[in-house]
């Protein structure tokens, strides 16, 4: 999950698309959010086009209403915000292994909601594109000044100052490069059960 504004982002892995475990890490997500959620805004994907997703969002009480969208038919790029973050927040990490160890998901979540979220969200700066000019059959492209998710946060005006003063306590006490070897030692364990080129490396 992406916010556009600020471009923080949270990942989560599931086992497979059935409703319940994708609802289960979106509520997961939800609580781990530095604002408020306010809008869901998902692909055409069955994961997520689902009654029971459409129900734990409408039950809610009217105060914490969360608004539901989804995708228009044939337009891709509606989740560019999203699908771009496949490279750099996912891909980047674990490659194009397949994980086929239903043990793994655990591992792989402790690693996205701990020190992967903390190392990209407070250190990882990315640009965003503010204008678009088509130039006869091409399109130019204008882009903000880069800024990490954690300094686009304490820019917004709309998120709650005693949060920003929780993440601005929490920023102190990090360092990317202890981020980074927990980051790898975490790795290490989990590749430990990953087959690379269809052999297998430990069984359990």
């Amino acid at each position: 999950m992406t916010d556009i504004l600020t471009a923080w982002t949270e990942i989560r892995a599931t086992w497979n698309k059935g409703s319940y475990g994708v609802a289960e890490q979106i509520d997961n997500i939800e609580k781990n959010l530095p604002f408020e959620l306010k809008r869901f805004d998902c692909d055409n994907g069955s994961e997520f086009l689902n009654y029971h997703l459409i129900r734990q969002f409408a039950e809610r009480p009217k105060e914490k209403a969360i608004q539901f969208t989804r995708s228009r038919p044939y337009k891709k790029n509606d989740n560019a915000h999203v699908e771009q973050k496949n490279w750099t927040h996912v891909q980047q990490l674990f490659g194009y292994h397949r994980f086929s160890n239903f043990r793994l998901v655990a591992l792989m979540n402790d690693l996205y909601a701990n020190e992967w979220s903390l190392y990209q969200n407070h250190f990882i700066p990315s640009m965003k594109c503010i204008k678009k000019i088509k130039v006869n059959s091409r399109y130019k492209k204008q882009f903000d000044s880069p800024k990490i998710p954690y300094q686009r946060i304490q820019e917004c005006n709309d998120i709650d100052e005693n949060k920003k003063k929780e993440l601005q306590q929490l920023h102190q006490q990090l360092n990317p490069f202890e981020l980074k070897k927990k980051i790898n030692k975490k790795l290490k364990k989990i590749f430990t059960f990953v087959s690379l080129n269809n052999k297998p490396r430990t069984k359990i």
